[in-house]
């Protein structure tokens, strides 16, 4: 940090809030404005409104009893107020003399006969202290920043010379042909807008010069992403080929006929595995809308183009869950599926190394495993990872370097995610892949009824559980994380599962939590589809990938404390079948009003894509996405609910700059991220 313009002492206080220098700084966008332009009389004032008063001071008083006060009386022409200050010091005791002129400003409140204003801010002056002529900027401040002194430091730093030379606009024509003014003048005009300016627009981020800077974040953001996207199409991929032949025999084999939205999605995988440069594309679809099917129609292509296919799960339940169905699918082709994870037996891995070696296992499903350093493809052209949110980049960049025989080519990547991602968020945060979406569900599939009650109802909520056991449907009981604490949620868990093994003697309960051994998951979630057992207790290690369509109820306990996500992913376990079904959320009384947001919400909405949007106003692009963990730039100013327009034109005119202007891109990208590295999501 320069020292000629921050103090050592300012540049420790500065870094709390992430500015480590001038650009930082500038940066430092203010959140709200304050209006000290005018003069407002005493007479005109209302109760909750902000105001600033020019009056002498009356008198004033000093009360320790029964608390802390210091009073100052002040009047105008038109009438009289009271100042009120709770905290003070001796010297501001003698500060208020009478006679002496007072500016304030402050949040007007009504106290039995006179307004009064409680700590606002004050300035003495005199008849001829002339008035701001700019609003005044509030920022995110920090102990030891006083506002004045932010304000104050970034006025030093528009004060150096060579300003213009340090931070030039590289994309000059493009800023002028949208009329969108230079990046020192759009800076100069957030920090100090001028009051001919309606302040709204400042407030709001949506003046011409808080665009100007916006568009410029958005653009970083698009050379970063669409950038990735570019260098992917450089790589070198072995085509495969369709066989309309294999596409047949697999489709007559189902028990179902394909919706229009997979028809189509599966097209646009086809024509992506037919290029010479990897695919590398993220099929969105909400809870049970069929995206597993498309991706083995793409896998059966690679197998029939002779390669062998990865099919990576983020865990030995959902991987199981995909090998079961698969294995039933294809089997009738002919084609050998595997299953690999890490809680098999060593012996009956060392077999199966062996057939993926020699390329007899043609489709792996496994989990983590499929990655170890012992596990050798033959020729693995295609991978698709399932809930690609939960795998690092570690994990991706592991299994493009597994196939020894293919050094030079990249396989192709499918990613799938159950968990909606509202458009904005994936236009900038996934911009650096092809995006597919399915949001048709399949025929048949009933919708589900969401109810919200008070876990003190918990005793009404067992005749119902009864109702569906005798009715020969099933139940899952979900007991959420606790506290962050797993040893809390599998206690809840275990005590939840002998309260109810003790009130439904009749009905079997089961018991389901991540530490139990792999084999004993295996062996319970294969007695619940059977119907061996009527009643799960589970943890939300059934988040994902469990699919028993005779599961007509769920029981969600703290449903308060659970994100819109993970409520609907949940959800999503019943309702698989041809059955009516329903899902009750219970509460724990003294609901946050966030809390009771997210309860409106997945009470109100069943689309997955809805729920993601409104989660996205609630939590922001930081939480939904996890960013502070994936090493993926963050959005300081932009907001792409706001701002979707400007990240529509940041999109295209980045695949053009990208092309024509290479140098001033890197350039662009280094002023405003000076940690962007080529992390990948992590």
């Amino acid at each position: 940090m320069p020292k000629q313009i921050f103090t050592e002492i300012q540049s420790k206080k500065l870094k709390k809030l992430g500015i480590l220098n001038s650009l930082d700084l500038l940066l430092h966008i203010p959140l709200r404005y304050v209006d000290e332009t005018k003069v407002d009389l005493i007479k005109d004032i209302r109760p909750g409104a902000m105001c600033q008063i020019e009056a002498k001071i009356i008198s004033i008083e000093v009360s320790y009893r029964p608390r802390k006060n210091l009073t100052v009386y002040v009047q105008d022409v038109s009438g009289d107020l009271k100042l009120r200050f709770i905290n003070f010091y001796p010297s501001q005791i003698k500060q208020f003399e009478e006679g002496k002129m007072l500016r304030v400003y402050g949040e007007i409140k009504s106290n039995s006969f006179l307004f009064e204003m409680v700590h606002p801010k004050y300035e003495f002056i005199s008849i001829d202290t002339p008035l701001k002529n700019f609003y005044t900027a509030v920022y995110p401040a920090t102990e030891g920043l006083s506002q004045k002194l932010i304000f104050k430091l970034v006025q030093k730093v528009f004060k150096q010379e060579n300003l213009n030379e340090q931070y030039p606009d590289y994309f000059g024509n493009l800023y002028r042909e949208k009329n969108l003014p230079s990046l020192l003048e759009a800076l100069k005009l957030i920090h100090k807008p001028s009051q001919e300016y309606e302040k709204k627009l400042f407030d709001e981020k949506k003046s011409i010069f808080h665009k100007r800077v916006i568009y410029d974040e958005l653009l970083t953001h698009q050379f970063f992403f669409r950038g990735k996207y570019h260098e992917n199409k450089s790589y070198k991929s072995k085509p495969i080929l369709y066989s309309d032949s294999m596409q047949k025999k697999f489709i007559n084999n189902l028990e179902f006929k394909l919706t229009n939205q997979q028809q189509s999605v599966f097209l646009e995988i086809r024509n992506d595995l037919n290029q010479s440069y990897p695919m590398y594309r993220l099929l969105q679809g909400d809870v049970g809308s069929g995206k597993t099917v498309v991706a083995v129609m793409a896998a059966l292509q690679a197998i029939n183009s002779g390669f062998q296919v990865a099919f990576m799960a983020p865990t030995e339940i959902l991987a199981e869950q995909h090998f079961e169905k698969l294995n039933y699918w294809l089997t009738k082709l002919g084609i050998h599926v595997a299953l690999l994870t890490g809680s098999m037996k060593p012996k009956l891995k060392n077999i199966l190394y062996e057939k993926i070696k020699s390329g007899e296992a043609k489709l792996i499903v496994g989990t983590h495993a499929l990655i170890q350093e012992k596990v050798d493809y033959k020729n693995i052209g295609f991978y698709i990872i399932d809930e690609q949110h939960r795998f690092g980049v570690r994990q991706r960049v592991a299994l493009k370097k597994k196939s020894e025989s293919n050094k030079d080519f990249e396989p192709h990547q499918l990613m799938m995610s159950a968990t909606p991602i509202p458009r904005t968020l994936a236009m900038n945060y996934f911009a650096d892949m092809d995006i597919s979406i399915i949001n048709e569900m399949p025929p048949g599939r009933q919708s589900i009824t969401t109810k919200v009650f008070s876990s003190e109802k918990r005793s009404q909520i067992l005749d119902t559980i009864n109702q569906h056991c005798l009715n020969g449907n099933q139940i899952y009981w979900v007991c959420p994380l606790i506290e962050e604490s797993e040893t809390l949620q599998l206690q809840t868990a275990e005590q939840t599962f002998l309260d109810l093994s003790k009130y439904f003697v009749k009905h079997k309960v089961g018991l389901i939590h991540g530490r139990l051994p792999s084999k004993d998951k295996t062996e319970i979630m294969e007695k619940f589809k059977k119907n061996k057992i009527q009643l799960l207790v589970a943890t939300t290690v059934i988040e994902v990938g469990v699919d028993i369509p005779n599961a007509t109820l769920m029981v969600i306990e703290n449903a308060e404390r659970m994100g819109l996500s993970q409520l609907h992913q949940l959800r999503g376990r019943i309702g698989r079948g041809n059955k009516k079904s329903i899902c009750i959320l219970l509460y724990k009384k003294k609901l946050s009003d966030i809390a009771k947001q997210r309860l409106k919400v997945i009470y109100e909405n069943i689309d997955g894509f809805k729920i993601a949007e409104e989660d996205l106003k609630i939590r922001g692009p930081g939480e939904v996405l996890g960013l502070r963990q994936s090493g993926l730039p963050s959005l300081r100013i932009a907001d792409l609910d706001r701002d979707h327009e400007l990240l529509n034109l940041a999109k295209i005119d980045a695949d053009i700059l990208l092309k024509k202007n290479p140098k001033d891109v890197s350039l662009h990208i280094n002023r405003w991220h000076r940690n962007y590295q080529d992390v990948g999501r992590s």
